[in-house]
Order: structure tokens, then C-alpha cells, then sequence
């Protein structure tokens, strides 16, 4: 390959395509993208960039391609506005097109001028009209349908149009402020877990949080991982975003598991007593150990059978989820048979190969399906439990921003994904060399012709038992970083998406399930995308930590945005007390992070706690010799007196954690995601000990207190 190219014809058809020849890094300065990462993405997206001869013929085949269909492959609106869209057909052939609506019935698209000359295209000279989508036409997903008269001959097209809210009503939904607990589920265990936390955990601690006042309890990422161990521990490196961990099953709650004979419940009862004991200690979370557990009594379980009307509940389940739900429980059913890595023939999911084991493996298959008709009914369940408790919001779910590379999502759908690509993020102050998550990215032009349906179904589905979704990197619905294979994370650039049509689907979901949307949207973000959201209905992020005035210090509570969640932390630093104690800087100077001297970055860490500590006298929240806790706690007033309308605190800080969940920029260096909930003596905190632990029913009165002062 040559990269002796035309940076001229280079640029044309890189923005042709949304990749990005330049960006302004996190310092504010000026980058330009190498020649040969703007060659390597564009392959990534099947353009050959190679020479100059293949760029112009790709740039003239991304001329034509509109013309060479009658209608677009889908067409986003909004309800509240016309949209025009353009039709292409021979020249002096008469079109009309109408819009069938979703759910029933049929509306007009008007014709509007449109001035645009014909065209030569293969020989056949190609006119263009353009219509207009009706200011109105109800929220959902239609199609068009064009009738082109040719020669007296009728010939009928049809494509998608997405009619989305143009904002959500989350003042309906909120009424006034909400605030709520963020826990790592897995971390939250109790006597009954089967070494980790479950949908069982979720729905006490829902019910327990809720009797305390809090309206949400958000949770990490609960996307399935790999369905046979070594299972990744990162909840944020799923192998599908669809559906859902099994892990997190309760195998006990599952309504069969009363009727199960007498050895068959000496087999569930023997597969977890190992396991259970590994709740109460305070050692790294073993997930392969209790998966194995839970898959052995899932077994027994599952043979046992249902009776005919929860049968026929199964079914509905599988016929509601699709081919979808189908494609995944074979995926992981080839898992359990072959490993991870497939024999060559079952590789496309359209083989004949793959349709012989589909049927060979029909048990296996309902058994993976049946485990997210479990998980469903059991995450159905930790709502109900939590809205009946007072939350007006109940769990909240977190979308990762990405998916394994040998995952479900790549082998189901191989036309979505970007292949030899990584995505990650350039430098910033806090990972200055760069981050690579090794996640594929979906292609923005695939999922046009797919109609958005990975984005649509994965919402849905996610959506489904929530009162809230975050969404990790909310970036990503505009620009990923993407990072060719073999080249180190700086050496990437920004791929841009059609965020009209990737906001507008998450938000189209968001209304039928009845869920805030929060952005998280820290780090690099161009101004303009935080007023977009904020006119969308999606409110963005704010951490503590992180909102500081030009002279670096925080910035006062009624400066904070007031169109975002705020906290004082995230899972990626330590919890209050031990970034105040600059732990911070030591565990990352110990995993050779630092690309500063350690005492230089020492200074800044006390400069940063004195200036914290001034703001917080400033303010009355603290005297001259406060404790640990009571520092946390007035850091968590100083939160209450922003303008905020979400407020989010960290089950961490409310029992005295001291150590993070994740260090970012590290694999095997440090235990990301699997630390136990703990307090600062490290003693396990179990999730029927909550109730009564001192510092989190301290916590929570400070909380509710200030709030109460502030209305």
C-alpha cells in the first residue's frame, strides 16, 4: 500500500465519510492525522483510499450512490418539524410516495420543488424530486413507499423512515430533583449471593434505598459476557449490549426451583455452598467459580421443566425478542461446544454449517435463551420491588460504549462492525498516553442501511426494566476515536456518525419505556454536543473532581450545569476518602502511570485537597478539624447545593471504601472490577448489613437534610 497520495483527494473523501483529517487535542493543540490512519480507517469501512486512481473512483461512487437508489435506505424526522428527503428516478417518470405508518394506516408526502439537474447514471439520465415528511406524522417506525409510473408500467419501492421526539418530556418524568446510589452489582454481596451480587441483591438494595428517600439506584453495565469461563471481569467489555448476564441470576428465585424433587435440590443446594462461603470474605470476586456454580444448578433446573402456562411465557419471550434472541443463545451454545474459537465453517452465521449445529444444539439453545427469559423476569422483579418502595425512578441501567472483538455482537452481525479497527480515546490529563479498548466500532454507513436496528434493539431491550439509562461515552453517538490494529492509541482519529439518527433512535426508545436518558459526556466534547443533548432531553455528567475554574480551583455549587448528573467521584478514581488522602497518585505511580515526576504530582494532589478543603469552609460544610467522614459528607452537601436536577452517590463513599473499582489504562496490573463492597477497615459489607451501617445512615441524613434545606 502507498501512501504517496493526494492529501487534497485524501480529504475529500475522508469527510465524505466522517473521518476526521485534523482534531484539537486535550491541551488545545493542533493535530493532523497521518496519511496512513486516514488510509487504514477508510478500509476499515471497505473505501480504498490506496492510490490516487481508487480515490477518485470511490469519491465518484460516493457522488452517485443516492442516485442509484429510488429512496434513501432511512430517513430520520422529528415530530415537531418537516423533513425533506429526495427520491431518484428516470428522468420525466412520475413518483409518488406516501408513508405507511407504523401500527397502521397511511400518510401523504407532499412533493416540494426541487431544482436539481438530471444526471447520467449508467446510461440512464436520473431525475430528482424531493418530498417533505409532514410536521405531526406520529413518533415510530414507518416506511416509505415510492410509485414510479415508468412507461406505463407501476413499480413500488419501499425504505425506512424513523419518526423521533425531538426532546424528552424529563420534566414530567423527574418532578423536581432526584438523587440516587451508584453500586458495582457484582461488588454488592450478601449471605445468599453465590460469590457475587445478583438481581436478588439488586432488588433489597432497590427496596432499601428506596425507603431511604433515593429515587434510583444505577448499576454497572449488566451485558452478558462470555457464556463459558474465563469470563472478562470488565462489565464495560461485553460480548453483547443486547442482553444480559446470567451471572447475575438468582438461581433460587426461579419459580421451578419449588417444585424441584428432592435430589434435584440436594444438586442446586451442593453447587452453591462453596460459592456462598466466598461472600463473606473480603477477596478478589471469583466469577468463573461462581458461574460454574450457578451453570450447574441452572442445569438441574432448567431439565426439570416448566409447567404449560410458564411454557408458554418462555415463548412469548423468545417470539418478542426474535431472531435476535435466537442467533445469541446458538452463539453462546457454540461457545460451550467449540470455545471461543470457532471452527472455520462456523464463522458466517449464514452458513449451512451454522444451520446444521442450530439444529443439533436446539436443547442448549433454548437452555442460553431461557437464561435471559430468568434474568428478564428476575430484573423485572428488583423494579417493581424498588418503585414500590418510593423510588420515582427505580434501577437504572448503564450502556457500555462498546463490545468484544470475538464477541456475539460481531458474529451475529459482521456487516455492522468495523473490522481491524480499535476504538479508545486520544490523551487526556488523566491518561496521557492514550487508551485503546479494543472494542470494534460499528460502521456509521452499515447501520444507515440496517435501518439502525443494532441501536433500536440493544435500547430496547436495555431499556425494558429501567427508569433511567447512562450511557457510557455518550460521545460515541457522534465521534468514536478509532485506532487501526498495531498502532499505539495516539494514532488514531474521529470517525463521525449521524448523531441526529443515533440520539434520535436512543430517544424514540427512551419515551416508550419511560426512562431518563444521562450522557456521560467527560473529557475531550466539542461545546457544541452539550447543548444538543441538552436540548434533546438527555442531561450530561458532572463529577466533583473534575469542575474546576481557570485557576484550578472547584468551582462554586450554583456554577455547576444545571442539565447534568453530578457526583463527587466515578468508578474510575478512588472513593472521596482516598482521593483526598492523594492514594490516588501512589497506586498509579506504582503501575508506572505517571508521566510526571511522583512528588511533582504529590504537590498537585495536596494543592487540590487544600483548595478542596477551603471551598468546603467557604461554604460552612466543615470546621477546622473535621473527620474523614464528615469530609465526605460535606462534599456530598456541597453537591446538594448545585443546580442539579440528578444527584448520584457512590455506595463506596456511603460505606468508607477506600479502594477503586478500576484503574483506568491497566489489564492485569490491578483487580479492576473485581473488589468486593468493603469499608475503610476492609470488612465486607454485606447488603443486609446496609440497613444498619453507621456511615452510609450518616450519609444518607446529611443527604436528605440538605436537600430538604434547599427546597
Amino acid at each position: 500500500m502507498s501512501h504517496e497520495v493526494n492529501r487534497d483527494l485524501l480529504k475529500a473523501l475522508a469527510e465524505g465519510y466522517g473521518v476526521a483529517l485534523d482534531f484539537w487535542d486535550f491541551d488545545g493543540n493542533f493535530r493532523e492525522v497521518s496519511t496512513s490512519t486516514l488510509i487504514s480507517v477508510l478500509a476499515a469501512m471497505g473505501v480504498d483510499a490506496s492510490s490516487d486512481e481508487s480515490i477518485r473512483a470511490e469519491l465518484k461512487a460516493r457522488d452517485e450512490r443516492p442516485w442509484r437508489r429510488v429512496l434513501p435506505h432511512c430517513t430520520i424526522a422529528r415530530d415537531d418539524r418537516e423533513t425533506t428527503f429526495q427520491v431518484h428516478v428516470p428522468h420525466g417518470c412520475s413518483v409518488q410516495v406516501e408513508i405507511i405508518v407504523e401500527g397502521g394506516g397511511t400518510i401523504g408526502a407532499r412533493q416540494i420543488d426541487d431544482w436539481e439537474l438530471p444526471r447520467d447514471i449508467d446510461g440512464v439520465l436520473t431525475g430528482q424530486a424531493s418530498f417533505v415528511v409532514p410536521v405531526g406524522t406520529p413518533l415510530g417506525y414507518h416506511k416509505l413507499r415510492a410509485r414510479v409510473m415508468d412507461g406505463g408500467e407501476e413499480r413500488v419501492e419501499e425504505a425506512s423512515l424513523i419518526v423521533t421526539p425531538t426532546r424528552l418530556d424529563v420534566e414530567s418524568r423527574l418532578r423536581g430533583r432526584a438523587w440516587g446510589m451508584m453500586a458495582q452489582l457484582y461488588s454488592t454481596r450478601s449471605r445468599q449471593s453465590w460469590g457475587i451480587g445478583d438481581a436478588a441483591d439488586l432488588a433489597e438494595m432497590g427496596s432499601l434505598f428506596g425507603e431511604l428517600g433515593a429515587d434510583f439506584l444505577l448499576v454497572n453495565p449488566l451485558h452478558a459476557a462470555e457464556p463459558i469461563e474465563p469470563m472478562s471481569p470488565s462489565p464495560y467489555l461485553p460480548v453483547t449490549r443486547r442482553f444480559f448476564n446470567p451471572v447475575y441470576i438468582r438461581p433460587e428465585d426461579i419459580r421451578e426451583v419449588a417444585y424441584l424433587s428432592g435430589p434435584e435440590r440436594s444438586l442446586v443446594t451442593w453447587a452453591s455452598e462453596n460459592v456462598k462461603k466466598m461472600s463473606l470474605e473480603n477477596e478478589l470476586i471469583e466469577r468463573d467459580a461462581a458461574w460454574k456454580a450457578k451453570r450447574e444448578a441452572l442445569d438441574v433446573i432448567f431439565a426439570a421443566g416448566r409447567s404449560q402456562a410458564r411454557q408458554r411465557d418462555f415463548d412469548r419471550f423468545r417470539e418478542m425478542e426474535g431472531q435476535g434472541l435466537e442467533d445469541f443463545a446458538l452463539w453462546c451454545a457454540l461457545v460451550e461446544k467449540y470455545g471461543d474459537e470457532f471452527p472455520d465453517q462456523l464463522r458466517d452465521i449464514n452458513s449451512p454449517h451454522v444451520a446444521r449445529e442450530r439444529r443439533e444444539l436446539a436443547d442448549r439453545v433454548d437452555f442460553w435463551a431461557w437464561l435471559q427469559w430468568v434474568m428478564d423476569e428476575q430484573l423485572s422483579r428488583a423494579q417493581n420491588e424498588s418503585r414500590a418502595a418510593g423510588m420515582r425512578i427505580g434501577v437504572s441501567h448503564d450502556l457500555a460504549v462498546g463490545v468484544h472483538p470475538k464477541g456475539a455482537d460481531v458474529w451475529m452481525l459482521p456487516d455492522a462492525f468495523a473490522r481491524g479497527i480499535g476504538v479508545g480515546a486520544p490523551p487526556d490529563m488523566y491518561n496521557q498516553q492514550g487508551q485503546n479498548w479494543s472494542q470494534p466500532p460499528w460502521r456509521p454507513d452499515s447501520l444507515e442501511e440496517m435501518s439502525y436496528a443494532p441501536l433500536r434493539d440493544m435500547a430496547r431491550t436495555v431499556m425494558r426494566h429501567a427508569g433511567l439509562l447512562r450511557v457510557d461515552h455518550i460521545m460515541g453517538l457522534f465521534r468514536l476515536w478509532w485506532i487501526p490494529e498495531g498502532s499505539a492509541p495516539t494514532e488514531g482519529t474521529y470517525v463521525r456518525f449521524n448523531h441526529e439518527a443515533m440520539v434520535g433512535v436512543l430517544l424514540l426508545e427512551a419515551h416508550r419505556a419511560g426512562v431518563v436518558v444521562v450522557g456521560e459526556d467527560l473529557g475531550t466534547v466539542e461545546p457544541w454536543v452539550r447543548e444538543y443533548l441538552r436540548e434533546r432531553g438527555i442531561f450530561g455528567t458532572s463529577v466533583f473532581w473534575f469542575e474546576k475554574d481557570e485557576g484550578g480551583w472547584p468551582i462554586h455549587p450554583q456554577d455547576f450545569r444545571s442539565d447534568a448528573m453530578v457526583s463527587v467521584d466515578t468508578h474510575d478514581l478512588p472513593p472521596a476518602a482516598s482521593y483526598l488522602a492523594g492514594e490516588h497518585v501512589d497506586l498509579r505511580e506504582s503501575l508506572g502511570l505517571l508521566v510526571k515526576p511522583v512528588e511533582e504530582m504529590r504537590a498537585e494532589a495536596r494543592e487540590e485537597r487544600d483548595r478542596v478543603m477551603a471551598r468546603l469552609r467557604e461554604h460552612g460544610l466543615i470546621g477546622e478539624d473535621p473527620s474523614e467522614r464528615e469530609v465526605v459528607e460535606a462534599l456530598h452537601a456541597y453537591i446538594v447545593r448545585t443546580p442539579a436536577p440528578i444527584l448520584q452517590v457512590s455506595l463506596v463513599n456511603a460505606v468508607g471504601e477506600r479502594r477503586a473499582q478500576n484503574q483506568p489504562g491497566t489489564d492485569q496490573e490491578y483487580p479492576n472490577w473485581r473488589l468486593p463492597l468493603a469499608d475503610g477497615t476492609e470488612q465486607v459489607v454485606l447488603v443486609e448489613e446496609l440497613a444498619t451501617n453507621p456511615r452510609l445512615q450518616s450519609l444518607v441524613a446529611r443527604l436528605n437534610q440538605e436537600l430538604e434545606s434547599t427546597r
